[in-house]
């Protein structure tokens, strides 16, 4: 795709918008658990602790904070790749010729296009010469597209017919604007990308927790506050202590645990050059089940290689990728024999003097480009793999005189002068053009075999090229006379070859549980080629489909198919519609105009930075600056790493949550009329819930993370197992922390401080038991955490301040080991419930 192009957005589609500060942050206020916190903070208010209310205030201003300043970055980051400037055309008006822009054309003007102009507006065109246009960024076919003038007496088709956005790579062009804005190709894409699916998985399942938690805390809180009350405790200490056990209750830490994972993931995507434009599409793609991809220049290099040639003395394949003319021609693996070599090399020779386009050397941040016909400029790499200069060989063997492709003739033939002044004919060519007794001094059967080779190339998803050649003794004219008795010289096969990364992100996706789906407007045969070499289209799935095999059969079920062809902009649309209406998520990479609309439908959109255009990239949740596919695998890791990492929270803060209340309602059954103060259960939950909390949603991906299937869609935060993990655990808190109050009470201890540093220490056992990699030096936070709590949790016992505000008691320093009983219990018990949960998981599976 031209890289002018990839700069360029029209206002039509421009979806770039300043959004207000304050909209921003109402975004992130408006999170259903962050209104739990909210609430938290007003009760906390209430009983006079200052303290935790500060904190949480404090986790939902950083959460906030986080979430807003991302946002803004990512979309300074998205804006810094594109060139926002409407490009100026060209335009007759009254016989006139000026420079308008195209936001002011209107239908009726007539513009002059040349080479590496972009089409402003849809037009049909009036006159042409060797009029080449490249529509990757509308239709996603490949290879330019050649246009001819409308015939007077004849009616619009697409071969005079001008989009908007598409480039002119090759001639000249007269053409009348048609349609501009909305009433254009772009307008129409435009009008499918005004629905915005809703919230994501994380979300949904976040938004359902809030509303559970609430109702479930309120529900036990009040009947604590019920049985005090019926104990005759005095009605303002249980009515403090049912407040602080809600706090206590509610992870109050478990938005900043989101944002702080989503923020590192995106930290660490932006490091391999991957812009987050919204911090939910990082968790987003690790709940990804379906993968549909563009082809051309997401699967593909979208540049045009030549890969094999035929001769008449035996076939080469030629290596490298791009345009760089760096590369080896190799016959079965090894170097050819000397006349192989020798007809190959004069097949290189001819493709590249019956040649209008030229190789541009690399920048400093860029690779060799094509200048001009991209399938032209894949002959001069060739011919430079082959050890010919392009421009000594023009310099040396001059053109005299061209008759240029055209749409008609669907061939070009050009006259050279050789250095001993001989003349010199080359034709090149469709092989259905080239491959015909009017052209070729060739026995017919002979002929017919090298039209079936072709066949098989052109089968195997390649565009053909035939080249053939002639000696003359004078210059012909009409120049075309030259074309008879020629004598072939070979085939040459030219194709946009996959990207080196894409097989491997595909079979990534398979080990993943990720099915990646194939939706191109390239050619079926093309689409069928790449995608049986990336492993997209495997034995016993259905053929391609193409977009009129969707339009004649409309209820047909788009997801039993995996490659898509020929497909338009509303029917990519439908596709991840139906796949989403089988409850899929789904992400989309695309980097043409002609992915914008599913790109914003998916659940996440990934577009290309550098080739991908204005629209892909506004419409996109997260752009690739470096086109590199790999990048989404990564990207599918980050997500799952967050999303355990918030389970794994949910599994510590619930668990500990649930301890804390059971202890209230069943101490003063074991003769422990209060077993914790209000101030003692806020001191505990923001030891547990704060830092340590946070700390443990930066830990790393668990082994074998890409090795299992994407979680059901359906499934809440809380299924798969997890809150029976939170009883389980929760059960063994409340069991360790009420033995050590009870049998502190019994042998004459200050039971309620110890049952204090038992029911903390405990907690802090078993989010260390929760670590997937117990030693691992990726998050040293966490283990810094515990210590800080740990001492914390001391200093509430020890240091007079905070002993008179908890109201404990000092200990002996023997009475600590049963603190530190506790803390063993519960890292024993968190890895033994490792283990059961992962029993589970696999007896499941």
């Amino acid at each position: 795709m031209n890289e002018r192009f990839a700069r360029y957005g029209p206002n039509t589609v421009r979806q770039a918008r300043r959004t207000p500060l304050w909209a921003r942050v109402a975004t992130q206020l408006r999170d259903p658990l962050v209104l739990v916190l909210l609430a938290a903070a007003v009760l906390t208010a209430l009983t006079g602790d200052a303290a935790d209310t500060a904190v949480i205030l404090f986790v939902v201003t950083v959460n906030t904070l986080v979430g807003v300043v991302q946002e803004t970055r990512a979309d300074r980051a998205v804006t810094a790749l594109s060139d926002l400037s409407v490009p100026a055309v060209r335009v007759l008006r009254d016989g006139t010729e000026s420079e308008v822009t195209s936001a002011n054309l209107v239908p009726g003007d007539i513009v002059l296009l040349s080479e590496g102009d972009i089409v402003p507006a849809d037009a049909v065109v009036c006159e042409a010469s060797g009029l080449l246009v490249d529509e990757a960024a509308l239709t996603g076919e490949s290879v330019p597209v050649d246009k001819s003038a409308l015939d007077p007496a004849g009616e619009t088709t697409a071969d005079n017919l001008l989009q908007a956005g598409t480039v002119v790579v090759r001639g000249r062009a007269v053409a009348e604007v048609t349609a501009t804005g909305a009433a254009g190709a772009l307008g129409r894409i435009t009008a499918l990308m005004q629905d915005r699916p809703g919230p994501t998985p994380l979300q949904r399942r976040l938004a359902q927790l809030g509303r559970v938690l609430a109702a479930v805390v309120i529900g036990l809180c009040l009947l604590v506050f019920a049985l005090g009350l019926l104990r005759g405790e005095p009605t303002e200490s249980m009515a403090v202590t049912a407040i602080s056990l809600a706090v206590a209750a509610v992870p109050e830490s478990l938005p900043a645990v989101v944002t702080l994972g989503l923020a590192l993931g995106a930290r660490r995507m932006a490091a391999r050059h991957a812009i987050v434009r919204n911090l939910p599409a990082v968790e987003t793609l690790g709940s990804v089940t379906v993968l549909a991809t563009d082809k051309t220049g997401t699967l593909t290099e979208g540049r045009m290689v030549a890969e094999r040639v035929w001769t008449p003395e035996g076939t080469a394949e030629l290596t490298g990728t791009g345009y760089a003319p760096e590369g080896e021609v190799l016959a079965d693996g090894r170097a050819m024999d000397a006349h192989t070599a020798a007809s190959v090399r004069e097949l290189l020779t001819a493709a590249a003097l019956c040649n209008d386009a030229g190789l541009v050397p690399p920048g400093p941040d860029a690779s060799w480009s094509a200048l001009g016909d991209p399938t032209e400029a894949a002959l001069l790499a060739a011919a430079g793999k082959a050890g010919i200069d392009y421009t000594t060989l023009r310099e040396e063997h001059p053109r005299i005189v061209e008759a240029p492709f055209d749409s008609d003739r669907k061939r070009m033939t050009t006259v050279h002068r050789d250095h001993d002044g001989r003349l010199r004919a080359v034709l090149k060519g469709a092989p259905e053009v080239v491959l015909d007794a009017r052209f070729l001094a060739t026995e017919p059967d002979r002929l017919h075999r090298i039209r079936h080779r072709a066949d098989l190339l052109a089968a195997d998803g390649y565009r053909v090229l035939a080249v053939a050649t002639r000696h003359l003794d004078a210059v012909p004219d009409p120049v075309e006379d030259a074309e008879d008795g020629m004598s072939l010289l070979g085939l040459i096969a030219i194709s946009d070859p996959p990207r080196e990364a894409a097989r491997t992100t595909i079979t990534a996706c398979h080990d993943a549980g990720i099915t990646p789906v194939m939706i191109t407007g390239d050619h079926p045969s093309t689409a069928r080629t790449v995608a049986t070499r990336l492993g997209i289209l495997r034995s016993g799935d259905e053929t391609v489909l193409t977009g009129a095999d969707l339009r004649a059969d409309p209820d047909r079920d788009p997801t039993t198919v995996r490659v898509f062809a020929r497909t338009t902009p509303e029917q990519k649309l439908t596709i991840i519609q139906a796949w989403q209406a089988r409850g899929h998520v789904t992400a989309m990479t695309g980097d043409g105009v002609n992915d914008g609309p599913a790109l914003r439908r998916a659940d996440i959109g990934v577009a290309m930075g550098k080739r991908g255009t204005e629209v892909a990239r506004q419409a996109a949740d997260l752009v690739l600056a470096d086109d590199e596919i790999a990048t989404v695998v990564v990207a599918v890791e980050e997500g799952r790493r967050v999303y355990d990492n918030i389970r794994r929270f949910l599994v510590y803060g619930l668990s500990g949550g649930a301890a804390e209340i059971a202890v209230m309602m069943l101490g003063p059954l074991l003769g422990l009329p209060l077993p914790l103060l209000a101030a003692q259960i806020l001191w505990i939950n923001l030891l547990t819930h704060g830092l340590t909390g946070v700390a443990l949603g930066a830990e790393p991906a668990g082994p074998g993370t890409m090795r299992r299937a994407p979680r059901p869609p359906e499934q809440s935060i809380l299924g798969d197992g997890l809150w029976q993990r939170v009883l389980r655990l929760g059960l063994c808190v409340t069991a360790v922390s009420l033995a050590a109050g009870a049998w502190s009470d019994h042998t004459g201890r200050p039971w309620q401080s110890v049952l204090f540093l038992t029911l903390l220490a405990a907690q802090l056992g078993i989010v260390t038991g929760l670590r997937t990699r117990l030693f691992t030096r990726d998050n040293p936070f966490l283990p810094i955490t515990v210590l800080g709590s740990t001492a914390l949790g001391l200093a509430g016992v020890y240091v007079p301040v905070l002993r008179d505000l908890l109201g404990t008691h000092v200990l002996p320093a023997g009475d600590l080991l049963i603190p530190l009983a506790g803390a063993v219990l519960g890292f024993f018990a968190a890895r033994a419930d490792r283990c059961i949960a992962a029993g589970g998981a696999r007896t499941t599976g």
